[in-house]
């Protein structure tokens, strides 16, 4: 932790602020120890001789007159290998340490170091004496788990000559290379540091091309986001954020997740913590915690603490895209770090903005999404990685107009609206698809297109066609009836309800559909549209309606999903009975 030096008093406590005099010397947001017990706290405004620190612990029991001590720096993570598999609060204090220290609740005060200082790991270096280095090079590799190689890099701002560079066993404090800078010999240790606010400096930022697959088929195939993407989940209460964000935790296309509960419910976070070190990796095998950080604010935690968990999960998911990784950040839900920072507003006195909300909101959700992106890293040599960030938010009532969407609607290229509608009929994952939208579509219709199939982007637009056509359609069948329509709007009536049952609908706790690879989406989607089509050339042929609706074969369709990825031939063989069994149909005037 961070070394004290000079202190002030506290002169004023209301809630999670606390308001101090003579901390002469302290900037914005410095790290300060505040009262006897040392609650950690953060400085967020200076006025008039006069510091405002918010407090990232309970403040009940802390009176004027107590001190107030400077670290002398901002909030800071601690990196390096250790940090996979762990579970952090929001400034970064090892949970499963805590516990075992204090028990089952965390003491006010309660300080350990975020990274296990006595485990030894095992490091191979990359150089040798002599080498030319500059910084974001990799010195060498540790093997942190047996998914992800952790790639130690030489800090931001070194460059020189290697004059030692170490081998074997080693802990945290140990160095693993000594380089001759311009400014003399420095030690490079294993253990880094970084500020949360301050982004981790690239290289330079490039386009996303490729999609973050997810396995779950509304969002790959109508409403994808790239790698370096972001996206916004807002939906009401009760219509399945949090699962939708458990999904793409578990079965997104990234080397590493970092999941941040940002004010979460207590027990969510418990499914994730019984859940992630169970659950298989999709692509290794191995549980899923060894390429997972976890970072837990749960909502009966202090309400300041919010915003520093989601920029130290940021900040450690840059970490590893620096080391050419692509990371995936869920943050669940940014409308509890907003709440928070309308109260911290408030005890400020500041000027409220929009339903009391301060005038930056907008700018510090801004400050956060746009940490986003695909970038190649320092270094070298050319290496890239990719940050993914999905934000879940909680709009009271489903208001998407509130502040909070809003803000994060600027920032954000894609948006997965959730339909407390659809929740309630079991839809899952219940994102409407008529008011959804990704400015990533273009990119990732052109790589699918060559890289499942050339059918790919054409395939999507008729199905986005035959939904749109159905929900122009249901206001006439609600005023007239279904039988008021011709044979052809009856049949895409029927296609549309094939779709959103057989293809957008997902069981999210069965195995074989809970998660969907590509050429999987595309065939499936594929043999529903091929039905549409068949059926709809027999209706001009004359053949009955009825008469196609009940064919065996529209059951097959139906169970198609359930088949597994390594029988995908199985989906072509349906396409080809679904041909079949049209053609056999005779139309009407021809049968005896």
């Amino acid at each position: 932790m961070n070394e004290i030096r000079g202190g002030g008093t506290i002169v004023k406590v209301s809630g999670p602020l606390v308001v101090a005099e003579g901390l002469e010397g302290a900037r914005m947001y410095e790290m300060v120890r505040v009262g006897k017990m040392g609650l950690f706290g953060e400085v967020i405004e200076i006025r008039g001789g006069r510091f405002s620190i918010q407090v990232y612990e309970e403040t009940g029991g802390i009176g004027p007159g107590e001190p107030v001590v400077s670290t002398g720096a901002p909030l800071t993570v601690e990196l390096g290998p250790g940090l996979l598999t762990s579970i952090f609060d929001g400034v970064q204090r090892p949970l499963d340490r805590l516990r075992a220290e204090f028990g089952d609740f965390v003491v006010r005060g309660a300080e350990a170091p975020a990274l296990d200082r006595k485990k030894r790991w095992r490091f191979a270096p990359c150089v040798k004496t002599g080498d030319r280095v500059s910084a974001g090079d990799i010195l060498g590799v540790i093997p942190e788990t047996p998914i992800i190689e952790h790639r130690v890099m030489l800090p931001h701002g070194m460059e020189g000559t290697v004059e030692k560079i170490a081998e074997g066993d080693l802990t945290l404090d140990d160095a693993v290379a000594v380089v001759a800078t311009k400014d003399g010999s420095r030690e490079v240790p294993l253990l880094q540091r970084w500020p949360v606010r301050t982004p981790r400096p690239v290289r330079r930022r490039i386009p996303p091309v490729a999609p973050l697959v997810t396995g779950q088929r509304v969002l790959d195939m109508l409403f994808p986001i790239s790698k370096g993407g972001t996206a916004c989940v807002p939906g009401p209460f009760g219509s399945g954020k949090t699962v939708v964000q458990h999904q793409l935790a578990k079965w997104a296309d990234a080397d590493l997740i970092v999941y941040v509960g940002c004010g979460e419910r207590g027990n969510e976070m418990t499914e994730v913590l019984i859940e992630f070190p169970e659950l298989p990796d999709p692509r290794t095998g191995r549980p899923l915690i060894e390429r997972t950080v976890l970072v837990a604010n749960t909502s009966n935690m202090p309400v300041a603490a919010r915003e520093a968990s989601v920029f130290t999960g940021i900040t450690i998911a840059e970490y590893y895209r620096d080391m050419g990784y692509s990371v995936a950040l869920m943050a669940d839900s940014t409308s509890r770090w907003a709440e928070a920072m309308r109260e911290m507003s408030g005890r400020l006195e500041e000027m409220p903005g929009e339903e009391g909300y301060p005038a930056y909101l907008a700018s510090r959700i801004a400050s956060f999404y746009e940490r986003a992106g695909r970038v190649l890293c320092e270094g070298s040599a050319e290496r890239e990685g990719s940050l993914s960030v999905i934000g879940a938010v909680s709009p009271p009532g489903g208001d998407l107009s509130e502040p909070v969407v809003q803000a994060t609607l600027r920032v954000v290229k894609v948006f997965w609206r959730l339909d407390d509608r659809l929740a309630g009929q079991r839809h899952f994952p219940a994102i409407n698809w008529l008011s959804s939208y990704s400015l990533y579509q273009e990119l990732v219709d052109r790589a699918c297109d060559e890289g499942v199939s050339r059918y790919w982007s054409k395939n999507r637009q008729g199905a986005m066609a035959i939904l749109k056509r159905e929900s122009e359609l249901e206001e006439l069948v609600r005023l007239v009836g279904m039988d008021a329509l011709s044979p052809q709007d009856r049949l895409l009536m029927e296609a549309a309800k094939m779709v959103r049952e057989d293809f957008l609908h997902q069981n999210a706790h069965d195995p074989v559909d809970a998660y969907t690879s590509l050429p999987k989406q595309f065939k499936l989607l594929q043999v529903i549209l091929a039905f549409y089509h068949f059926a709809y050339r027999a209706i001009s042929l004359g053949v009955e309606l009825d008469d196609l609706v009940a064919l065996p074969v529209r059951t097959e369709i139906s169970r198609a999903k359930g088949i597994p990825e390594d029988s995908l031939g199985e989906i072509d063989e349906l396409k080809e009975r679904v041909r079949a069994s049209i053609d056999s149909l005779k139309p009407s005037g021809e049968k005896s």
